[in-house]
């Protein structure tokens, strides 16, 4: 990491959108919304959550810059601000995929001793 090219507002601003990834249900809205924007209400039934904690989240996902939002009528639609946030969870999430297989490796071959 090229920290020494990263002033202090600049990490402050990265550790703000750290914060808004370490909830998981963040991390589902932006999964849903992965195919194109989507009004609360939406999101809200492909989840399965309850439309006060989605609207929750999704204003904390736009406050930290990830989401984008446009009102149409009564409607709020939700888009992703930042295509990069999938490209690191994706990234991240491979790299916890090879993790729980090396585990699972490393648990199967202490089995066959």
């Amino acid at each position: 990491m090229p920290s020494a090219k990263l002033s202090d507002r600049m990490i402050e601003r990265a550790a703000h959108r750290f914060r808004a990834l370490s909830e998981p249900q963040r991390l589902r809205i932006l999964r849903a919304l992965e195919d194109g924007p989507h009004s609360v209400g939406e999101v809200v039934a492909k989840l399965n959550g309850n439309q006060p904690n989605i609207s929750r989240h999704l204003q904390a996902l736009t406050l930290a810059g990830l989401t984008a939002r446009r009102r149409d009528g009564n409607s709020i639609y939700y888009s992703i601000a930042d295509p990069v946030v999938i490209e690191l969870c994706a990234l991240v999430c491979r790299n916890a995929e090879k993790e729980a297989e090396q585990e699972l490796k490393a648990l199967r071959a202490g089995r066959q001793k």
